[in-house]
C-alpha cells in the first residue's frame, strides 16, 4: 500500500499517450522509429549541446561513455564516494579501478581539492556527478583536468536542467550522460543519454552501442558492441516530456521555495542552491543533527503517511570496496544526517506544507 504523500510519482500528461498510440498504431515498437531521432535532437537543442545519442538507461550510458573514451584495465577514474552505485559500477565494468573524493560541506559536490590528491600517472578521467540537482565546482574541476590531460565524465543522472554559470548540466565534460528512469525529472520509464560536443565521441558511443555494427555492410560486426538501444516508444514518452520540461522544472523550483521558506528556524539544514548555479531540485534534502535523529524523524514522517530516504550510502563502505580502509569525513556525514522529502512536479501546496507541519511537530 502507498503512502499518503509519497516520495516520487512520474508526471505524465496526453501527449505522453498519443505518442506511445502511434507508436502501437505503426508497429514501430523496438529501437527503430521516427521517436527516437526526435527525441535526441530536441534534447540536444534544450541543453545546447551538439550530439545526443539515446540508450537503454542511465548506468548503461555511463558505461558507453567510459568505453567511449577507451577507459580499461589498469586505469584509474576518480568518482564522488557520494553517489548512487551506478557511478562506481559502470567504471568496474570496463576493469578500470575507481578512486573515490570525499564531498564539499556546503553543496555536497565532489571536493576539487581532494580530486587533485587522488591524480596518479594510472588516472585517466574524472567522473564528476551532479548530486541531487545541485551542480559541481565546473571551472575547477575542468581547470584541474585540462592541466593534467584528463577526461571529464558528467554524470547528469539528476541534474536534468541544472545549469552552472548559464550553461546546463551535460554541456562541460569531453562526454555526458543522463538517466531518464520513473523517478528522474523527465523521464522514459527506463533509458538514457550520452551527449558530447565531439562528434568523434558521438559516433564512436553510436557505433558501440548498436552491436559494433558497421556503417557500410549489414551484419558486419566490426568491433564488439552492446546492445544499449533505446526503443521508440521510451523515446515516444521522453519526447512528450521533454515538450513539458520548462514547466516541470518550474514546479519543482516552486516545492523547493515552499520547503525552503517552512522549514525556517527549525534544526535541519536544506540542500540550497550554491552561487552561480541553477539547483533543478531533483529531490528536496534535509540534514538533521545526526543519524539517531535522522532515522526517528524518518518514522515520524512514516507514521503520518509521508515517505522519505535516506541519502546515498558512500560507495567506499560497501561489502565490495570496504576491504581497504578509508575515510571520507564530509561524505560519511552527508550520508547518515540525509533525508529526500517528497517533491515530485504534482506536489500540491498543502502538501509540501503538510511535510513541513509534521517536521515542526517532531521538534516540538
Amino acid at each position: 500500500m502507498g503512502y499518503k504523500i509519497p516520495l516520487y510519482i512520474p508526471n505524465l500528461g496526453d501527449n505522453e499517450k498519443k505518442y506511445v498510440n502511434e507508436c502501437l498504431d505503426s508497429t514501430w515498437i523496438s529501437s527503430k522509429g521516427k521517436f527516437i531521432k526526435e527525441f535526441e535532437d530536441k534534447f540536444s537543442e534544450f541543453i545546447n549541446v551538439k550530439y545526443a545519442t539515446a540508450v537503454s538507461n542511465g548506468t548503461t550510458a555511463l558505461h558507453l561513455a567510459l568505453e567511449t573514451l577507451g577507459i580499461t584495465a589498469g586505469d584509474e577514474v576518480i568518482v564522488p564516494t557520494f553517489t548512487y552505485i551506478a557511478s562506481v559500477s559502470s567504471i568496474i565494468y570496463t576493469g578500470a579501478s575507481p578512486v573515490f573524493v570525499d564531498s564539499v560541506n556546503d553543496t555536497w559536490q565532489m571536493d576539487p581539492e581532494d580530486i587533485k590528491k587522488k591524480i596518479t600517472p594510472k588516472t585517466k578521467a574524472i567522473m564528476v556527478v551532479h548530486l541531487y540537482g545541485q551542480m559541481c565546482d565546473m571551472d575547477t574541476i575542468m581547470k584541474i583536468a585540462n592541466d593534467n590531460n584528463l577526461f571529464v565524465i558528467e554524470d547528469c543522472a539528476e541534474a536534468f536542467g541544472s545549469q552552472y554559470k548559464g550553461k546546463y548540466a551535460g554541456t562541460f565534460g569531453n562526454i555526458s550522460t543522463f538517466s531518464f528512469y520513473g523517478n528522474k525529472t523527465i523521464t522514459t520509464g527506463e533509458g538514457g543519454m550520452v551527449v558530447s560536443n565531439d562528434y568523434y565521441l558521438y559516433d564512436k558511443a553510436y557505433h558501440l552501442k548498436m552491436h559494433g555494427v558497421s556503417s557500410v555492410r549489414e551484419y558486419w560486426h566490426d568491433v564488439i558492441g552492446y546492445n544499449y538501444r533505446m526503443t521508440n516508444i521510451c523515446a515516444a514518452i521522453g519526447l512528450a516530456q521533454l515538450e513539458r520540461a520548462p514547466e516541470i522544472l518550474k514546479k519543482k523550483r516552486i516545492i523547493s521555495d515552499t520547503y525552503n521558506e517552512n522549514l525556517k528556524g527549525l534544526p535541519v539544514i536544506s540542500h540550497k542552491e550554491s552561487k552561480d548555479t541553477v539547483h533543478s531540485y531533483w529531490m528536496y534534502s534535509i540534514l538533521t543533527e545526526n543519524v539517531k535523529v535522522r532515522e526517528a524523524l524518518r518514522k515520524h514522517l512514516s507514521d503520518n503517511d509521508i515517505e522519505t530516504r535516506p541519502t546515498f550510502y558512500p560507495a567506499h563502505t560497501m561489502p565490495m570496496f570496504a576491504h581497504t580502509y578509508q575515510k571520507f569525513r564530509v561524505a560519511e556525514e552527508l550520508a547518515i544526517r540525509g533525508i529526500n522529502l517528497p517533491s515530485f512536479p504534482e506536489l500540491k501546496k498543502d502538501q509540501v506544507l503538510e511535510v513541513c507541519k509534521k517536521i515542526k511537530e517532531f521538534y516540538k
